[in-house]
């Protein structure tokens, strides 16, 4: 038995389309991602970035092509040799192997940042309340927060709550975690330690899909850069080819304007 031999991609998509009414907002996208791989997504503003993101966790239906995580394929399952669509406990199921952290949030303000963090644990993957408020303490204090336990997310920053969703996006214990600019609404000088905490997570070999604007990031902490723009994959490769010596000139151009 070869050892060596590459372990099977956690993510397949395959010519995957999604269209809102006649903006084609994605055209086709082929993309597999290794287990412990980080990969960021560049690309300008309506590139199609996001939408793909919510096409791996079936928060948006996809019009053509097939998404699998982990071997399964999300929002359907084979019955029959048939495609049957999945109802909405299956596809929550299926999302409990993707973590999802987006950029405004979306904590619970009348939760603390505790009750925040076991909320789907508890509520949604049924975990026993002992066993999920343990790991909630272990993550919390992961994201260095374990002095918040008790607050509320008006009394955090912007980058006290970012780390929040990240602990929360942990609790169920996913394969992977998508991040969709994690640091778009954080004031400039709250960024440095999303991206750190970010930075620790991909150090421990966390599998991890990130879009962002942050290039230094990309740089820094990315196995690979994917640059998108119009709805298709431009240009892919290890971040010192990709940010300093892209081959596309629409890539190039994206660059200069943003280094």
């Amino acid at each position: 038995m070869n050892n060596n031999a590459p372990k099977p991609s956690i993510l397949r998509a395959r010519n995957v389309h999604k269209s809102f009414g006649n903006n084609h907002v994605l055209r086709g996208i082929d993309l597999d991602v290794a287990p412990s791989e980080v990969v960021a997504i560049l690309g300008p503003s309506g590139s199609g970035k996001s939408t793909l993101l919510r096409c791996i966790n079936r928060l948006e239906h996809i019009d053509q092509g097939f998404i699998e995580v982990d071997g399964q394929q999300i929002g359907y399952e084979l019955r029959n040799d048939k495609l049957v669509a999945l109802g909405s406990a299956a596809i929550a199921r299926q999302r409990s192997k993707m973590g999802m952290v987006f950029q405004s949030f979306n904590l619970f303000p009348h939760m603390t940042v505790l009750q925040n963090v076991i909320e789907a644990p508890v509520g949604v993957h049924r975990i026993k309340r002992r066993e999920a408020i343990e790991t909630a303490k272990e993550l919390i204090n992961r994201v260095g927060l374990s002095d918040k336990l008790d607050a509320y997310p008006r009394q955090l920053s912007g980058g006290q709550q970012q780390r929040v969703a990240i602990a929360r996006a942990l609790a169920i214990k996913p394969k992977m975690l998508l991040f969709d600019e994690p640091t778009s609404a954080l004031d400039p000088e709250l960024v440095g330690e999303v991206l750190a905490t970010m930075r620790d997570l991909a150090s421990e070999g966390l599998t991890m899909i990130v879009v962002t604007h942050e290039i230094g990031f990309a740089r820094e902490a990315a196995d690979r850069v994917i640059f998108m723009d119009g709805g298709h994959i431009v240009e892919q490769g290890a971040p010192e080819d990709v940010l300093v010596n892209p081959q596309r000139s629409r890539t190039q151009d994206f660059l200069r304007r943003v280094i």
